[in-house]
């Protein structure tokens, strides 16, 4: 149920392509638009339709989805980044080379974003979170995956690996890697009075809807790949 609001929730943005001018989609609306209903009552204000500094608050979830997105993107840039070199097949080859492209783009958004709002920017190649917990009264720092990652022991696997037995892990830990990034999203919304800020609505829109595609398109290709038995053999999976 959830994934078929936040897919509505993507279709909204879409949709706002095809309105008149200053027409706004909410989150609300876009669902009930799919559905083929009308609102009851009007719809709350959305980020595109406030002005001066209420249109820019953010809250935290805001701030903590942004920078954990940004070693999560990083992650996916290392391993898609292997595609070239461990023998993927070519439309492995293709999807890792667009997921490269596409979330280097979407780091550097994301780090202008915080940097912009006086907030600290994670590193482009950042693969951890930092976080900061007390203990016996002294702050310190320590690193965290965010969900979906791979683990240093799943990305020795998966770097180890060549030809179809890399497509399969990699396939296999990027639809992972892409679930934890639609679980991100899921949180996000769910906390109170975040994502009201257009660029995080937006990219976070996108998140969902990109990935979860992907995820469609990745579980196909993983259906597909053959894995030597060692036996003089193939084994499919």
């Amino acid at each position: 149920m959830r994934r078929d609001v936040f897919r509505a929730i993507a279709t909204g943005v879409a949709l706002g392509a095809l309105v008149a001018p200053g027409t706004v989609i909410t989150r609300v609306a876009a669902a009930q638009a799919v559905q083929g209903g009308a609102p009851a009552t009007p719809p709350p204000a959305t980020p595109a339709t406030r002005t001066g500094a209420a249109r820019y608050a953010i809250t935290d979830a805001d701030v903590h989805f942004m920078s954990g997105m940004i070693p999560h993107h990083a992650q996916a840039v290392v391993i898609a980044g292997w595609a070239a070199s461990h023998g993927a097949r070519k439309d492995v080859a293709i999807l890792a080379e667009r997921i490269v492209v596409g979330q280097r783009d979407e780091i550097a958004l994301m780090q202008t974003w915080l940097s912009d709002h006086g907030k600290p920017v994670p590193d482009a190649t950042a693969t951890h979170m930092k976080m900061k917990m007390v203990m016996d009264g002294k702050e310190m720092e320590h690193d965290m995956l965010m969900p979906g990652m791979l683990t240093e022991a799943e990305l020795a696997q998966l770097d180890k690996s060549r030809g179809p037995e890399f497509d399969r892990l990699f396939l296999t830990f990027m639809i992972k890697h892409h679930q934890g990034a639609i679980g991100m999203v899921d949180e996000l919304f769910k906390a109170p009075g975040a994502a009201q800020d257009e660029t995080v609505f937006r990219f976070a829109s996108d998140v969902y809807a990109d990935q979860s595609t992907e995820i469609d398109r990745m579980q196909k290709m993983l259906d597909a790949v053959h894995v030597p038995t060692g036996r003089g053999g193939i084994h499919e999976l």
